[in-house]
């Protein structure tokens, strides 16, 4: 259900069995979610222009006034998993010159930075199910300043800060908390709540449009799947004390939506009676934005037209649209909280619709099944701060979900009755990805900055979503791999703007890591990982075909999510002509394969011998790219001896070569490959050892260059392991391992108060500079924003803290000590004096990557940056963002705001610490807890519960009848 990391509380609870519900689809709890996008507009989805030039094709100001084609977008909204009905907020405070429907940033080419949202909201929690969800956006009382952060951020150079919407004034005379809630009396019966607290000196006004709508699936002439007769949205005769409208739609049950009167603080006169509904269509207003008459009169921004500009026509006179709002005005006095509510609810459902009472008991209710979920799932060690942390990054990953709606064929060719697109197209971006149906809901990277998916942010993002929804993060993970995403040769979709684009592989890792984590041993769900494994042999040997250029097992790949982390765009031809055999890329595949390989033992010993054979392949590959990259049979490899680092090495034309001495994550990154191999493994498949044995006897060349492949027992220093039945694969020796790990954990290169830099400090002072042909490139330590235009400039790898590969690099070091234990001490920090095995530098960095996000001396936290002084104020002081990255110097965060997804890795973070403080307390030094946990996905247990959970583990393991059920009660034993 939750996964092996169960705390206490029991298996079961309200929401857990509401997750064994939908997994059976006995009810269906997922229908509904925040599915809803927070940006639309921008989106490759949505451009039809010659160029690709999505951020002027469709722009914020058309948002308002345009249907869109792909999708829909809201404030704090919902909508079914196929996005046809959707709910969102609207809000005006008298002021503001656009009605509030949705967030508003800066397009990519506006920012001194990119695209950046210039707004404060807040994913404060959510159930697995979204059975509760509660979000809050602050509204500030003066106008919004839409001109002044266009403006003055596009005055502003990189190598400036950005001109926040705090940096403005517009807080000054207060502004509105506005907190939207939502539960579930069953699945297709949703309350809101939606709360609105005065947070100024004095009295102020608000208009508040809750907003009903379909998605336009009826306009463009389109037969694919989805596409609808156009529905309706009409009143119904209501009753005593709410107002209700009804809906209409080809493929979804009729609805109602209840509006009832507000209250709290000091309403409007006559605003204590039940609202009155405004209805529109969702269609393109033509006239203002191309000129040419309106296919209907009431168009999408009725809304905004009737309410701001005082047209009293812009809206429908019939009771009936495509589109409806309940309006209320309201008056709230200084620190008075007003209070609407609603419920949408299916037309089979009891026919008691209930008051205000009622929506505030279901919601009551469903806080308290949250809240008795989280209890059994998160750590008891950690203090109420981290508790707060990891809740809310739990909250944020499962609030951006997004449905995302993109079929690259009629995206190209263009819908029947709509324009004919620019030829151009057909031969443009994505023409080569005609395969690609996307209908579905996502894990998204940020739903403003990032609302579409990216194939190795997804990957990431399942790892703490195991922890608390197993079966959607399996569902994810195997999405990506299905036809309608995978190209036919092989490759994985990275993003929109380039499905061709190249991420790191890391999802082999991730189905690895979620396939332990979700499950107890012997209880593990092995048909997913089977499923997986087919198909990602197919994404392996793309990698092989297609980035190692000349068969030399030394790997390009482009940027590889890097983004500006190198001397040149690496995603371009070298200005310099020749090839990039890169440090990263290699060591990717080194760690695919150790991924691949460990996943074909596991399959081997628990669903079928054959998968022996392929664990050969990749053990084999490994051993290849290890000695490639290490260059101990060619001495062209991409390690320098002179400087105790791995780099990228540049090949010119003239079949000259050198190394590209940027100290940055590259060096970091051939650590990551490591694999651990025990003698009960071994002994469990004969015929892998058997071929192992005869590799290593007949191919000395190649076992030479493995790392401590030999047991405890061997005459070489170099070759011991604390225990003599472990073996290990890595790239790097012992003696180079501890040579990385030196810069690793040194104050002056990587090392912050925070985690670990991307690339070495000693660039501050010492840029790297490449010189070519009278040409100079260089590479200068970064700590903020990037200052480089490459990819757009709103990512930055030449100094900040990344939490992925901080969080890759403590799995790491958590297995290199399983292999070595205390027998391998290193200083940490370098200079202190202190020594640490590599468990404790795990825990160390963990910590230390904690810290972004909790209260310090101050009682501030160091990711708001300079605007912590104002989570100072009541409201303010629990909020936290989980941002993309972290400038390492002060904490602060930087780029995209809400990238919940792979920064909630923190989370995981938690989960070693209090494994550490517990094995601590139970007076069991640090001890094999915390391999459970990053390693092995289990909880940290007691050394007695260890020890019994392994005699009791079946050494058959789970067989493929076994996985029917998340449930441990109900699954068969083995071989039953």
């Amino acid at each position: 259900m939750a996964g092996s990391e169960n705390y206490g509380g029991g298996t079961f609870g309200a929401e857990a069995a509401r997750l064994v519900e939908d997994r059976a689809r006995a009810k269906n709890w997922k229908r509904w979610g925040p599915y809803l996008s927070e940006r639309q507009w921008g989106t490759v989805r949505e451009d039809y222009s010659p160029d690709g030039a999505a951020w002027h094709y469709f722009t914020h100001d058309q948002a308002r006034s345009r249907a869109y084609r792909w999708g829909e977008d809201g404030l704090l909204g919902f909508t079914d998993r196929e996005c046809r009905l959707c709910f969102a907020l609207a809000l005006w405070n008298g002021k503001d010159a656009i009605l509030k429907e949705r967030l508003f940033g800066l397009a990519g080419p506006e920012g001194n930075h990119g695209e950046d949202c210039k707004e404060l909201y807040y994913y404060l929690d959510s159930s697995p199910t979204h059975s509760y969800m509660k979000a809050m956006y602050k509204y500030p009382m003066r106008a919004y300043p839409y001109a002044d952060l266009v403006q003055t951020n596009g005055h502003r150079s990189r190598e400036e800060d950005e001109y926040e919407l705090e940096d403005t004034g517009v807080l000054a005379d207060g502004h509105w908390d506005v907190v939207a809630e939502y539960g579930k009396h069953d699945d297709n019966d949703i309350v809101i709540r939606i709360s609105l607290t005065n947070r100024s000196a004095a009295q102020a006004e608000i208009d508040v449009l809750p907003t009903l709508w379909f998605r336009n699936t009826w306009i463009w002439g389109c037969h694919h799947e989805g596409c609808t007769m156009k529905p309706t949205i009409r009143t119904a005769p209501g009753g005593t004390g709410y107002a209700e409208v009804i809906t209409k739609h080809d493929t979804l049950e009729p609805f109602h939506l209840y509006a009832f009167p507000a209250s709290g603080g000091a309403v409007a006169p006559g605003s204590d009676s039940v609202p009155d509904w405004w209805f529109t269509e969702n269609e393109t207003n033509t006239n203002r934005l191309f000129n040419v008459d309106n296919y209907t009169p009431y168009t999408k921004d009725a809304f905004h037209r009737r309410l701001i500009n005082g047209e009293e026509g812009a809206t429908s006179p019939k009771p009936q649209g495509t589109k409806c709002a309940a309006r209320y005005h309201l008056v709230v006095p200084a620190g008075g909280t007003a209070v609407i509510r609603m419920r949408l609810r299916g037309s089979t459902e009891p026919a008691e619709i209930g008051d205000a009472a009622t929506i505030d008991a279901i919601l009551a209710a469903r806080l308290r099944e949250t809240n008795d979920y989280y209890a059994a799932r998160q750590p008891p060690d950690l203090s109420p701060a981290e508790l707060l942390v990891q809740r809310q990054a739990f909250a944020g990953l499962l609030w951006t979900k997004q449905f995302y709606h993109y079929v690259a064929q009629d995206w190209l060719v263009g819908d029947p009755y709509m324009p004919t697109p620019p030829p151009e197209r057909l031969h443009g971006r994505n023409h080569e990805w005609t395969h690609m149906f996307c209908r579905d809901v996502l894990s998204m990277p940020d739903k403003w900055e990032y609302p579409w998916f990216a194939a190795w942010d997804l990957a990431f993002h399942m790892i703490p979503l195991s922890r608390i929804d197993p079966d959607f993060a399996k569902q994810q993970l195997l999405l990506l791999l299905r036809e309608w995403y995978m190209h036919a040769n092989g490759q994985l979709p990275a993003y929109e703007y380039a499905f061709d684009d190249v991420n790191p592989p890391v999802h082999a890792w991730a189905v690895w890591r979620v396939y332990k984590i979700s499950d107890v041993r012997g209880q593990r769900d092995v048909k997913f990982l089977a499923r997986c494994f087919l198909k990602l042999n197919i994404n392996f040997t793309w990698w092989v075909n297609r980035k190692d250029a000349e068969g030399k097992n030394l790997f390009g790949g482009g940027f590889l999510g890097l983004d500006n982390i190198g001397v040149f765009d690496r995603s371009k031809p070298l200005p310099t002509g020749g090839m990039l055999d890169q440090a990263d890329g290699t060591s990717w595949m080194a760690f695919y394969c150790v991924i691949m390989l460990e996943i074909a033992i596991e399959l081997a010993k628990y669903y079928d011998t054959a998968f022996e054979d392929i664990a050969s392949k990749y053990f084999e590959h490994f051993v290849q790219i290890a000695d490639a990259t290490n260059g101990f049979g060619t001495g062209r490899g991409l390690w320098d001896d002179a400087d105790g680092c791995y780099f990228d090495r540049i090949s010119f034309p003239d079949g000259s070569s050198e190394f590209l001495k940027v100290i940055s994550m590259v060096t970091i990154i051939p650590l990551f490959a490591t694999l651990v191999l025990d003698q009960e493994t071994l002994d469990a498949l004969p015929a892998f050892t058997k071929r192992m044995k005869w590799f290593l006897q007949y191919r000395p060349d190649l076992a030479q260059c493995v790392s401590l492949m030999a047991p405890r027992t061997a005459d070489a220093d170099e070759c011991k392991s604390e225990d003599p039945r472990r073996y290990l694969l890595a790239i790097p020796s012992r003696e180079r391992l501890v040579r990385v790990l030196q810069r690793l954990l040194d104050p002056a290169e990587f090392l912050s108060d925070y985690g670990i830099r991307s690339l070495s400090r000693t660039h501050e002072h010492s840029p790297y500079v490449f010189t070519r042909d009278g040409k100079s490139y260089d590479v200068t330590y970064n700590p903020g924003e990037s200052r480089s235009a490459i990819f757009g400039g709103n990512s930055n790898w030449r100094g900040p803290i990344w939490l992925p590969c901080n969080w890759l690099l403590v799995e790491a070091l958590v297995r290199y000590h399983y292999f070595f234990g205390d027998d391998l001490r290193v200083e940490c920090p370098v200079g202190s004096g202190t020594t640490m095995n590599l468990k404790e530098v795990a825990a160390f960095l963990s910590e230390r990557m904690t810290k972004l996000f909790l209260p310090d001396a101050s009682g501030r936290r160091p990711c708001m940056g300079p605007s912590a002084p104002l989570y100072d104020q009541p409201g303010w002081e629990d909020l936290v963002l989980f941002y993309e990255y972290f400038d390492p110097e002060t904490g602060r965060g930087c780029g995209a705001s809400h990238q919940t997804g792979w920064t909630a890795l923190v989370a995981r973070c938690f989960d070693l610490l209090a494994a550490d403080r517990a094995a601590a307390r139970e007076g069991e030094p640090s001890g094999p807890d915390v391999a459970d946990v990053v390693l092995d996905g289990e909880r940290g247990k007691t050394p007695d519960e260890r020890r019994h959970a392994r005699a009791a583990e079946s050494p058959g393991g789970a067989t493929v009848d076994d996985v029917t059920t998340s449930d441990p009660a109900q699954r068969r034993p083995p071989g039953q």
